[in-house]
Parts: structure tokens; sequence; C-alpha cells
């Protein structure tokens, strides 16, 4: 520790926001607009699910009069969920809106960007960035604040060391998300040429009756698959997050198996709730909040909170690809069905009375042993995943307070 030195982060770079944008400067296409919610997906590796936008035209006036963000800045999530870094790696045109990211560019030869954005996900840092923000109902970070910070970095040449260690696993981690994105695309293409444009297997000797082929059938919802849903433990009892029940919230469907959840409850919070056990292979979809119409695939049993309507497949198993596709494929339409003012809501109900057609048995069989396989696979590559994040996450601490020495 003895190369470590103390600095003010606001001495390091230079940190700000963006200008202004207003509601009626968005557009239906052209140059991405991140909030927080964006930002947070991004970071994720996910994809953006309700895309905003500005003019090319506005893009470039900012760009010439203020500057745009740029390969190797950082963003820092200031309101809501505080503190979540985004490390800029391309040059793709992108803005921001002021007030929910705070940005920080020009960095000087004292701090590389990259190690900043490692030392942001540090348990430490969490902690100081709790203690600053301000606000009680909605606790925000202000950039005068973030300037005060005091960091301990060691010489710039360990920094990259450090930097070039942590990103061998982000860039592991990296090139498995791409894998399993191009994994969820094949299973996607083969349930449109099947199912959408009805280019099956035997299609050609295959009459169309009432405007489907013959031998499959119109459908609710709710007549081929059970539904149903979970709860909240009751939060006045500390113990029932103690648990080792993994305890879904909407904000953790991202069209995936769900391996692990932020909070796990006890067998006492179970049978004192409404929340329920969920058999391992159910299908879930967010019902209503920021992720409505997302997707998860339970990957063991698992309980989860009242704004998820589960799929039970029972004796159904065939149906899962089909109805996880099914339900991919028509999202947008799901969710413009949603009632409620503010934001959209589904029901179960809702939900069990919309009209599916469904393949003759066989085909869907046929349909479930091939796109099986890619999410067998996808499932290998999220386990991957996942113990790399949790490796990281161990070095992480004590590469960024100097505890392992770098040489």
């Amino acid at each position: 520790m003895s190369e470590w030195r103390t600095v003010n982060l606001g001495d390091c770079c230079e940190i700000t926001s963006s200008k202004r944008i207003f509601y009626n400067e968005y557009v239906e296409s052209g140059v991405p607009f991140y909030r927080s919610k964006e930002i947070i997906e991004k970071a994720k590796g996910d994809v953006i699910s309700n895309p905003l936008y500005i003019s090319q035209a506005r893009y470039d006036e900012i760009k010439g009069a203020f500057g745009i963000p740029q390969k190797g800045d950082l963003l820092l999530t200031a309101v809501g969920s505080l503190g979540i870094p985004y490390l800029i790696k391309d040059s793709n045109p992108f803005y921001f809106k002021d007030g929910n990211l705070i940005w920080f560019r020009s960095f000087n030869e004292d701090l590389n960007s990259k190690f900043l954005y490692f030392w942001f996900k540090t348990r430490n840092a969490y902690q100081m960035l709790d203690k600053i923000a301000i606000g009680s109902a909605q606790k925000a970070l202000t950039i005068s604040s973030i300037k005060q910070i005091s960091l301990e970095i060691p010489v710039r040449e360990t920094q990259n060391r450090i930097v070039s260690i942590l990103s061998r696993y982000d860039s592991l981690i990296e090139n498995y998300q791409r894998q399993i994105k191009l994994l969820e695309e094949a299973a996607q293409r083969l349930y449109k040429e099947w199912f959408v444009d009805l280019h099956f297997p035997g299609h050609e000797n295959t009459p169309i009756i009432d405007g489907i082929p013959e031998g499959w059938e119109k459908k609710k919802l709710g007549e081929i698959i059970e539904t149903t849903s979970g709860g909240t433990p009751s939060r006045r009892k500390e113990n029932f997050f103690s648990g080792s029940i993994l305890w879904v919230k909407t904000k953790e469907l991202n069209d995936g198996f769900i391996f692990d959840t932020e909070e796990k409850i006890t067998e006492e919070a179970l049978n004192q709730s409404s929340a329920k056990m969920v058999p391992e292979g159910s299908l879930l979809l967010a019902m209503y909040g920021a992720t409505i119409g997302k997707l998860g695939v339970a990957g063991q049993s698992l309980s989860c909170n009242q704004a998820c309507c589960v799929f039970l497949l029972n004796s159904k198993e065939y149906y899962r690809w089909f109805l996880y596709n099914w339900l991919m494929y028509n999202r947008t339409f799901l969710i413009s069905q949603g009632k409620g003012a503010a934001q959209p809501n589904l029901s179960q109900e809702l939900i069990k009375n919309f009209e599916i057609v469904i393949p003759s048995s066989n085909l869907l069989m046929i349909f479930h042993r091939l796109a099986d396989k890619i999410y067998t696979e996808s499932a290998k590559l999220q386990a991957q995943i996942r113990n790399l994040t949790e490796a990281r996450d161990r070095l992480l601490p004590k590469l960024m307070s100097g505890e392992i020495d770098i040489v």
C-alpha cells in the first residue's frame, strides 16, 4: 500500500451531467436516449426494453455546443438504484437524461476511468455513495458531493494491471452473453418459421382450414395452461428475508433462466404469506412494473411476488418453449392490452383470456426437443457467467483495496 495515495475524485476528472432534453423532443426513431433504467439494462448486458430516441439534428446540436459521451467515459446512476456504473466501450452515438446520470469525462493521468468503474462496484463505494445521497423518499446523488469523494488509488501502472486482471473476467462474461443472444435468436427464428410463417415440417401437405393448419386449435390461454401468482412476506419480520428460498421480483425477469435472486425467504415467510413454491421449469411473466412483459424460466424450485404471473406446466412440459416464444413474440401486443392510466397492468384473468393458436401435439413435441437443446446450452452459459461473476466479485475488493499486491 506504500504506493497508494488519497485523491479527491473531482481533481482527477470532469464530473458533470447532460443538457436538458424535454419530453416533446422524443421521437420515434433516431439517436438512443438513456435514463437510469436503460443504463442499468446496458450495464447488465440486457436489451433495452422500451427505447427512447431524440432526433439526429438535436444530437448534432448538443454535440457541437457541449460535447457528447466518448469511449472511456463513465456514467453513474444518480436516482433510484444509486451508484450503478456504466463504462462506455464504443463510439455508438447516444445521449442521456440530466439528473438521472452523472457523467465522468476528461480523466487526467492520475486515474484510469476503468479503475474508477471497478471501484464503484466495491462495497466501500456503495456505502460511501449511500452516505452522501440526499433525500428521504427517493435518494439522489449530487455532482458537488461526488466531487468531494476521497479514494485511495495506486500509481497509474498498478491501476492498469488491476484493470487488466478484472477486465478478463468481464470479457469472458460479455462473450458468453453474446453466445446466449445468438442461441436465443436461433430459437426465435425457428419459432417464427414454424408457427408464424407456417413453414413447419409437413406444411406442404397440410391444408389450411378457417385460417389455421388442419389439426391446430384456437384456444384461450387459460384453457391449456394453469396460472398462479405469488406474494410478498411481511418485511416487519426480519427473519422472513434471511432464508434460502429464492424469491423473485419482477425486476429480476430478463428473458432468461433464474438461478439466483437478490432476496431469499424462509419457510416461515412462505407459510405466513401468499407466496408459494413454483416448480422448476415454470415460466414467469412480469404483469406490471418497469419490466412488464419480461419473462423468466425457473432454473430450480422458487417463489415469487404478486407481480409475477406463473405458468404451471404440470404434465405439459412440451409446451414450455412454444409458450415462452409465443409470449416473447407477442409481448408488445400483450402489454398494449394492459389496464391502468399511469402504466399498463396485466392480470391473470386478462392473460388467461388471450387467444392462442395451438399446433398439433406431435409438432409441439418436435419443436420442444429442438428448442430444449438450444436453451439447455443457454443455461450452461448462464451458469458459466454466474461462476465468473462470483469469482470476479471475490477478487474485486482485494485488488481495489491493495490487499493483493500486483507485481
